[in-house]
């Protein structure tokens, strides 16, 4: 659990760890991603795509269909190329296949990321052994829009604090995140 992750397993993040991740991603798999615009991760997928990344939602029930403007593929494996990251939001009982899913895949992406709510230990140990780093009980778009400093503009605290005017990122509306 090296790379910012606690000993006392992952309850713990660096800020460098976060934005290592968010910077080097740019395929994401969005498992458990729906159609429906009330759903958060409906609008995860959106402020993603929104972000500039590739997003695959994953969704059996969607398959051949877009969400977002993006197609969605019923499985892992329909997917046209290994993600730089799986974000998983499924519940955490549905964890443990998704891990097998995953290591079976011919090749691993480099992140998996697990929801708000979703945290399963042995399967990120799992995932860990295979060289993949996991990030559990946490939010892509929360942790993009706390570290670019969109949060701050709600009156949020994001404890990020900054006098350097914010860079433009890959898209307009994105103010993209620093590595230090």
């Amino acid at each position: 659990m090296s790379d910012g992750a606690s000993l006392s397993g992952h309850d713990h993040y660096d800020k460098r760890l976060i934005v290592r991740v968010l910077a080097e991603t740019k395929t994401i798999a969005v498992l458990g991603a729906s159609a429906n615009p009330a759903r958060p991760s409906y609008f995860v997928v959106k402020y993603l795509l929104d972000k500039g990344y590739e997003v695959w939602p994953v969704n059996p029930g969607q398959a051949g269909k877009p969400i977002c403007g993006a197609m969605t593929y019923g499985k892992l494996a329909d997917l046209p190329a290994t993600p730089d990251m799986i974000d998983i939001f499924r519940a955490p009982d549905a964890v443990p296949g998704i891990a097998t899913e995953i290591l079976a895949m011919e090749k691993l992406p480099k992140f998996v990321w697990m929801q708000l709510g979703v945290r399963d230990d042995e399967s990120a140990a799992r995932l860990e052994d295979a060289g993949i780093t996991v990030i559990m009980d946490r939010c892509p778009k929360i942790e993009y829009a706390r570290l670019s400093g969109e949060i701050g503009w709600n009156g949020v605290n994001s404890r990020v604090l900054s006098s350097r005017r914010p860079v433009a990122g890959h898209k307009v509306q994105s103010l993209g995140i620093r590595r230090e």
